[in-house]
């Protein structure tokens, strides 16, 4: 079965509008007070480092350096407190070579880029021991723009297979706008008639400060967050794709995936 992050109708449309609308100065433009005071990556700016998921690391955090052949490097947090079996799976999987020249197999520009396939076509992989692990959820990790997730094919069915969460404050802003002129909702009532996602009035207001995608919160395991490489991230996500689909034209490679615990020598 392949496994994929859900994604509904709507959101597709409207995902692909704000791939076409979407303007930098809308960066910004949402009224969400001091969450997005920041010039830059909001997700690491002081007033996101106030939030568990994007505190800086310290030394002894597991890290995870995943190097894409011709991009670069996104360097990750990985949180085995809150999701302990999806990041020793991650890890030994790493460790063990099973991710080293696996495709980026899909890409959306404005929601995410997916990996951890062997077979390259989204419908292959497993985890260490060899069947579906359950999801870890929990409010201390979410979505966010830059969150490192399992991909599943539904309910507690994780194997190999992992996204990053690419969309942007302007995406997340453009999409509350259109979900409010075109279905009179607001993104809160939106995602829980669509998705039965329950957003606080705080976790709406960091969506739309830091990016991300709110109507995944609860169905997907979040096991890491980007502290660097967004340029790789926003770079992949742009790569043209076959018509129709969102299979990259040309091959993306993820070279290799180096684990090490920061403050040691990667």
């Amino acid at each position: 079965m392949k496994r994929v992050v859900k994604l509904g109708i709507i959101v597709v449309m409207m995902l692909f509008v704000m791939a076409g609308c979407k303007k930098a100065e809308d960066t910004g433009s949402a009224n969400v007070g001091s969450e997005n005071e920041v010039q830059g990556e909001p997700t690491l700016s002081d007033s996101a480092k106030k939030i568990t998921q994007f505190k800086e690391p310290k030394k002894g955090d597991t890290m995870a350096d995943v190097v894409i052949e011709g991009y670069g490097t996104i360097t990750v947090k990985l949180f085995e407190k809150y999701a302990p079996k999806a990041v020793e799976n991650f890890v030994t999987h790493a460790t063990q070579g099973y991710y080293d020249g696996v495709l980026v197999h899909r890409v959306i520009e404005d929601f995410m880029i997916q990996s951890g396939d062997p077979t390259g076509d989204g419908t292959g992989g497993e985890s260490i021991w060899g069947s579906a692990f359950e999801d870890e959820i929990t409010d201390e990790l979410q979505p966010y723009r830059g969150a490192l997730c399992m991909a599943n094919s539904g309910e507690n069915t994780n194997g190999s297979q992992f996204f990053f969460v690419q969309a942007d404050a302007a995406s997340v802003q453009h999409l509350e706008s259109l979900v409010n002129a075109r279905y009179n909702l607001s993104l809160t009532d939106y995602v829980e008639k669509g998705y039965n996602v329950t957003l606080t009035a705080k976790e709406l207001e960091r969506y739309l400060a830091y990016g991300g995608t709110p109507w995944l919160k609860g169905h997907h395991t979040v096991f890491g967050q980007m502290v660097d490489g967004f340029d790789v991230l926003d770079a992949v996500a742009a790569s043209n794709t076959k018509e129709g689909t969102d299979t990259p034209v040309k091959d993306i490679v993820i070279e290799t995936i180096t684990i090490y615990q920061y403050g040691e020598e990667a």
